[in-house]
């Protein structure tokens, strides 16, 4: 199957290839985005409150465009400032790095280090293009944002549908786990195995102005060695209107598991988040957008265990958020919230507050 595969994305690659227009002129782009955060947690029975102080993340964009339809794309991140050889540390990314063919709006490839298109965070993170401080829970623990590996894409728009097929590399079984779902199974395009490649298909429509539905569907037997696998099937639906001074979004994903392989406990994980806000700029007659905000998020990376008990419990969540947000322009803003998080197991609450401050360009 996957021969077949890879042998359809280099017909379709060979046969794009025509002559462009002699009038371009090659040029490089430069852009990025970064944030700052500002987080305090305490829980509860504790003493004393937990406070950081990160720059989160610093990105540099850059992008060649050799013709009107042959061009690079890249990302560059580097996470919390400084690398010191651990996650928590600090890391250093290469999150892109491709080979773009724009045939025409109908038709296009990417080959090389992209992203699997998965709701909405994944593909489009920029700060100013979400309204909490930290990125949505369920974009972390159930789409694990940012994904992204070595592979191809197709992609293109026909009428008021957009798509987006992918094939990449899978996920690392053996790191697949109750508390983070999939999220350290990335293999994140360094001598990733191939064994068993990863399928990833999205369809968005948006024919209506300020709205976008659509869902995506991602498919992997993530190879966990000794030739054992563990089926793994992602599938979500999202949905977004911004428009008429209303932001509403709501996502929901659901990944069923191959339980029974190796001995593998977990069946299911599943989340969603929904969120509410209005944009106040133009009744107060100010310059920009301010949006009081609401969010309300519930997520478990064991939803489903084998024999059940609290281990189905132990990683459900339930999470509130209350926010403000402010875009003196679209490119930049300014955010705070505050909230609570609260495990079902343990039944004990995180009160959090947050301010942060982002851009792109």
């Amino acid at each position: 199957m996957q021969k077949y595969i890879l042998f359809l994305i280099f017909v379709l690659t060979s046969s794009a290839l025509k002559a462009q227009d002699d009038f371009f002129e090659p040029k490089s782009t430069l852009g990025g985005y970064g944030e700052l955060h500002y987080n305090v947690s305490k829980t509860d029975g504790a003493t004393e409150s937990s406070k950081t102080l990160d720059f989160h993340r610093f990105i540099i964009f850059f992008s060649h465009a050799w013709t009107e339809k042959w061009s690079f794309k890249s990302e560059l991140e580097l996470e919390h400032n400084f690398v010191s050889g651990s996650e928590e540390s600090g890391e250093l990314e290469l999150e892109q790095a491709y080979i773009n063919y724009h045939h025409n709006d109908a038709f296009g490839f990417q080959v090389g280090i992209i992203l699997p298109s998965a709701g909405f965070t994944n593909e489009y993170h920029e700060p100013p293009l979400f309204l909490s401080v930290e990125r949505p829970d369920y974009a972390k623990y159930i789409i694990p944002t940012t994904w992204f590996g070595n592979g191809a894409a197709i992609y293109g728009r026909l009428d008021d549908f957009s798509y987006k097929m992918v094939v990449m590399e899978g996920l690392d079984g053996s790191e697949i786990s109750a508390t983070k779902g999939i999220r350290s199974a990335r293999l994140k395009g360094y001598q990733a195995n191939a064994q068993e490649l990863l399928y990833n298909g999205r369809v968005n429509y948006n024919g209506i102005n300020g709205l976008v539905v659509g869902g995506s569907f991602s498919y992997n037997d993530a190879y966990a060695g000794l030739d054992s696998t563990i089926s793994t099937t992602l599938v979500e639906i999202h949905a977004k209107y911004d428009a008429n001074n209303v932001i509403a979004v709501i996502e929901y994903g659901n990944i069923l598991y191959d339980g029974k392989r190796m001995g593998f406990p977990i069946e299911k994980a599943t989340g969603y988040y929904f969120d509410l806000g209005y944009d106040l700029g133009s009744s107060l007659k100010i310059e920009g957008r301010l949006i009081p905000w609401f969010r309300y998020t519930e997520y478990n990376t064991a939803a489903s265990v084998v024999g059940g008990g609290s281990g189905e419990k132990a990683n459900h969540y339930k999470k509130w958020l209350l926010g403000l947000s402010f875009k003196p322009m679209d490119e930049i803003i300014f955010k705070l919230d505050y909230g609570a998080k609260k495990n079902e197991l343990s039944d004990k609450k995180d009160i959090l507050f947050n301010l942060g401050a982002g851009y792109m360009f």
